[in-house]
């Protein structure tokens, strides 16, 4: 049986590698509309599992993974910046504040069931000064992360602490995918 990772993120594909798992990866080409009429966690959900669908389509006898993750302020999205100003106004609302990492997931079966879920996992910042956010933005690290930061990275030095699943934040929770997975009869 094949998996399939309907993604470019090169962090949910370390993630996945890292655990063992063999898997191709398939990018979907789709776009990342949301309903404002939804609750949040539905919006993720539903755009992973949009995802999993348009690579799912071409590739009927494979499981299927897609996954969407954003970073939660105050019942906001905050996505990825879209430049460096972007990047420091992020960066000025997280400081000293705690925010929400959510990452919606599919699985596709090759009989066509959905397994679908969310995840979230809570983050605390540091109070940051000026000085700390431009040399964070001057590493270039935070400019295709959603928060604009990564915990993996340098940024773990603005992160005061957090609680949930730290893979979750970086950007796949890689036990409750292997649960899922497994659940799907998906042999890991």
């Amino acid at each position: 049986m094949k998996l399939i990772l309907a993604s470019k993120s090169p962090r949910r594909s370390e993630l996945l590698t890292q655990a063992g798992i063999t898997f191709e990866v398939v990018p979907a080409e789709v776009d990342e509309i949301t309903d404002p009429n939804l609750p949040i966690h539905e919006n993720i959900k539903n755009l992973a599992a949009l995802k999993a669908k348009w690579v799912a389509n071409n590739n009927p006898d494979a499981f299927v993974l897609g996954a969407d993750t954003v970073v939660v302020l105050d019942n906001q999205i905050i996505g990825k910046p879209r430049d460096r100003q972007d990047a420091r106004q992020i960066l000025s609302r997280l400081s000293g504040n705690e925010h929400q990492v959510v990452t919606g997931y599919a699985l596709i079966s090759p009989d066509s069931q959905i397994f679908s879920d969310t995840v979230t996992s809570a983050v605390s910042f540091h109070k940051l000064n000026q000085e700390t956010i431009e040399d964070y933005i001057e590493s270039g690290e935070p400019m295709d992360k959603a928060g604009a930061y990564a915990i993996q990275g340098l940024g773990k030095q603005l992160i005061k602490g957090y609680e949930g699943s730290y893979t979750n934040i970086v950007g796949l929770p890689v036990d409750e995918i292997l649960h899922c997975l497994k659940n799907a009869g998906f042999t890991v």
